[in-house]
């Protein structure tokens, strides 16, 4: 839906600064260096996921729709065309991968939440991310967590388990001097003697939640300055005007008045400038300060101010500095909604502060979600009307997604994690965890654009991500746009390493019913590629390659088709359950109870693995840091290192070589216990029964063997055996492949066509309905229908979505359930 056309450099605000000091001061507009052209800004995507819900029971389904956009408006963005999205457990294992298909910015997917993926209680993460974005890091990377309840577990069993009360400490008065992190941001980055100052400051415990502070602030003579006291979230402020050579530090303390913590404010320099803003009104204020020293020494010296979003300059103004303190309105009217980075450079360009603002915008649309009654009955039919239009009246072009989910218990919590609207306006221009990011973007709280501010004036001033434009690295490989699956390899000469150019490689591939014949000529390097293929989950290869007398002659050597994953370093401890979660996982488990479902009920109706114990190799080590069954419901790998990679934490292959994180040398690998050294390249994923790690004191059974840590691969009976007698052609190759992610659509039950529920974990399901494909019509309307569970409850409906001009959308709604 972007076109080339529409990825703008910049828009050189047309306007005049009015200064509102006796004084009037006009900043000279300049057009900003650097980004003339729309070479100057990269093609950089970003992507957020839209899940049915948070909270999960194991075996249950997960839902998700993509938005995939330009991170510089937000448009839906026809770039990349695979997103690979993944299911990573607390030890860092991706458990789960999906390729997905993206249509022009838009695409679906789904998990199976069974132990066939190895899934097991406890928190996840959901990481999504295309090829492109790997030449940016991981700063463009969308993750969230979600959470995976066993509700029979023994934790049910007793309402007074400690696990139960467990909660994120955020009291001052529950946390000792050791847990609390307390730092001071001087506002645009530094204290200048006296010059009157604003200092935020923010206060986390040793997991990074929140805690709420007081206390007062002193000279080194002991004498009382301010108070200090956060206000939202661990946050606040306070004002100070540094005395020359003088230092200050703040004691925290806590309700009985004892002192906890005693932090040092940082030094105040004696000379340079620092920009504040306030609003007043809806107006942004934005003043440069300093001192008579910096004013006596640079003696009118010019200084300039770049405004910039996301990279892109879109203001630029110099100004002689004759006082100590000027102030002007900065114009709004071309500003994109969003974070702002204001900075102040002196006279030789160097930067000399910087200041964060938001950027909030009236938007002519109206979006409007609900239901036809407050009250429903269970299994009633539901009517959720959707309205996509301008305050005049006219339609709206979006995309949506919609889910609807039993509150389960928490009817009067307000949920302020992650949505669209926090993604792309917030989070994902700030590195490392926004804390209730929603929260910011909810218009029924008064005061969420003041706490926005201590947020870009704490975390935002150390972790914002557009301090400069992202590049791509020129000394490294440049990941591509992914349009589709490339096959590729290259055609030797069966004895020596030899290419065989101009061969012809003929493609077939089978799916679905359907046959699909490609031809290739292989180069001067005997090298062949099939590129930007299109074909939806498991598919039939058939390779087979002649030379120019048309002659089968030659030997296949595959590309891997499968992009290795980023590194994942998540972990979480799922023994630390908040109230909403135990909340959450009760009601479920009473609702089960009460429909006669019991734990043996569910494990009847979850997969198991087909294989039988007596199939599995024993270890031959004692126990294993890490082991992982190969079944049939394992996913499919092109190679045995692809294999070992997503199913073995911790490790790290490059070309041959497998090493574990902070270990200096390669892992040993042994092969039904015998050490073997080189290339492991052809053992088939297929032959493999099953793998183990040992790492560190485990290792320490093989003695110096295992000093790097040993990776363990038990092969099936017979399987080598197997392919030394195969009868498979050098020049021909047959294989199953795996496509992009067949992805399934929700099932929501037509009572009308049945006169009962024939599956009770329907008639409790704790998402009633999910659709990833809610498009209003050309008047800008549309009407969605599903039936109620046989539950009596509240229902929370979220609207999620992107209009065609790249704004964020999010409406809730909620109805109750009663006989």
């Amino acid at each position: 839906m972007l076109n080339q056309q529409s990825k703008t450099t910049k828009q050189i605000l047309q306007c005049v600064l009015f200064l509102i000091l006796a004084t009037h001061y006009t900043f000279s507009q300049q057009k900003p260096s650097g980004t003339e052209g729309s070479k100057a800004i990269p093609d950089i995507e970003k992507v957020y996921l839209h899940t049915d819900r948070s909270n999960y029971v194991m075996g249950e389904d997960l839902w998700y729709k993509a938005y995939l956009v330009y991170a510089f408006n937000n448009l839906l963005f026809d770039h990349s065309n695979i997103l690979y999205v993944e299911l990573i457990a607390a030890n860092s294992i991706i458990i789960a991968r999906n390729k997905t298909r993206l249509d022009e910015g838009l695409g679906y997917g789904d998990f199976k939440l069974t132990d066939s993926l190895g899934v097991k209680p406890g928190k996840y993460q959901i990481r999504a991310y295309t090829n492109w974005m790997r030449n940016f890091g991981e700063d463009f990377v969308f993750s969230k967590e979600i959470e995976i309840f066993d509700v029979f577990d023994k934790i049910n069993k007793s309402s007074q388990d400690p696990l139960l009360q467990a909660t994120e400490p955020n009291n001052i008065n529950a946390v000792t001097k050791s847990d609390i992190n307390l730092q001071f941001f001087p506002e645009g980055g530094s204290l200048i003697e006296d010059v009157l100052s604003v200092v935020a400051f923010k206060a986390v415990d040793s997991l990074g939640n929140p805690v709420e502070v007081r206390g007062k602030v002193f000279d080194a003579n002991g004498t009382l300055v301010t108070l200090l006291g956060s206000l939202h979230d661990g946050m606040g402020k306070f004002i100070i005007t540094p005395k020359k050579g003088e230092r200050y530090y703040a004691k925290i303390t806590n309700s009985n008045g004892e002192e906890i913590l005693e932090v040092k404010l940082p030094k105040a320099k004696d000379q340079g400038y620092l920009l504040s803003a306030v609003n007043v009104r809806g107006k942004e204020m934005i003043s440069i300060k300093t001192n008579a020293i910096t004013i006596a020494n640079y003696q009118s010296a010019p200084v300039k101010i770049v405004c910039t979003s996301r990279g892109v300059s879109y203001f630029e103004g110099s100004q002689p500095l004759s006082q100590t303190s000027i102030t002007f309105e900065l114009p709004k009217t071309n500003l994109p909604e969003g974070i702002l980075q204001i900075t102040l450079y002196d006279a030789l360009l160097r930067p000399q502060s910087e200041r964060l603002i938001y950027i909030e915008k009236n938007k002519d649309i109206n979006v409007v979600l609900n239901t036809a009654k407050d009250v429903y009955k269970p299994n009633e039919k539901v009517t959720v009307n959707i309205s996509s239009k301008t305050k005049t009246g006219e339609a709206v072009p979006a995309s949506f997604s919609l889910s609807s989910v039993d509150v389960n218990g928490m009817q009067d919590f307000k949920d302020f994690g992650t949505n669209i609207c926090s993604y792309f306006l917030l989070e994902s221009d700030i590195r490392g965890k926004v804390h209730n990011p929603s929260y910011y973007f909810d218009r029924t709280n008064p005061r969420r654009l003041a706490y926005l501010d201590f947020l870009l004036l704490t975390q935002g001033w150390r972790d914002f991500l557009w301090k400069e434009m992202p590049k791509i690295n020129p000394y490294k490989e440049t990941y591509i746009a992914e349009k589709g699956i490339t096959i590729s390899g290259t055609v030797k000469q069966i004895e020596g390493d030899i290419p065989k150019p101009n061969n012809t490689v003929l493609l077939n591939m089978f799916n679905k019913g359907k046959m699909r014949s490609l031809t290739g000529v292989t180069d001067s390097k005997g090298e062949f590629k099939f590129e930007n293929l299109v074909f939806m989950g498991p598919t039939t290869m058939m390779l087979n390659t002649k030379n120019d007398k048309k002659k089968e002659r030659g030997m296949f050597e595959l590309d891997s088709l499968h992009l290795p994953p980023l590194a994942s370093n998540f972990s979480r401890d799922s023994t630390i359950v908040s109230s909403k979660s135990s909340t959450i996982k009760n009601n479920i488990y009473r609702k089960n109870i009460a429909f006669g479902i019991s734990g043996e009920t569910v494990l009847d109706a979850v997969e198991l693995n087909g294989k039988g114990k007596s199939d599995v190799p024993k270890s031959l080590y004692g126990t294993p840091d890490d082991s992982y069954i190969i079944d049939e419901d394992t996913p499919h790998f092109s190679s045995i290192y692809l294999l070992l990679q997503f199913k073995i934490p911790g490790i790290q292959v490059s070309g041959t070589s497998i090493k574990f994180f902070g270990n200096s040398g390669s892992a040993q690998i042994r092969i039904d216990g015998v050490p073997f050294d080189g290339d492991i390249g052809f053992i088939y994923p297929d032959d493999v029964a099953k793998v183990e790690s040992m790492n560190g004191p485990s290792a320490s059974v093989f003695g110096l063997d295992g000093a790097n840590g040993v990776i363990l691969i038990y092969l099936k009976e017979g399987a080598l055996n197997r392919r030394s007698k195969s009868k498979e052609k050098p020049h021909s190759i047959t294989k199953q492949i795996e496509g992009l992610y067949d992805a399934r659509i929700f099932y929501s039950p037509k009572l009308e066509a049945i006169s009962f529920v024939v599956d009770n974990s329907d008639a409790i399901r704790n998402t009633l309905y999910w659709n990833a494909f809610v498009h209003p019509d050309e008047t800008g309307n549309t009407q969605i229908n599903y039936y109620n569970t046989e539950v009596e409850t509240d229902v929370k409906v979220t609207l999620e979505g992107l209009t065609a001009t790249g704004i964020p959308i999010v409406v809730k709604t909620q109805y109750a359930i009663k006989k």
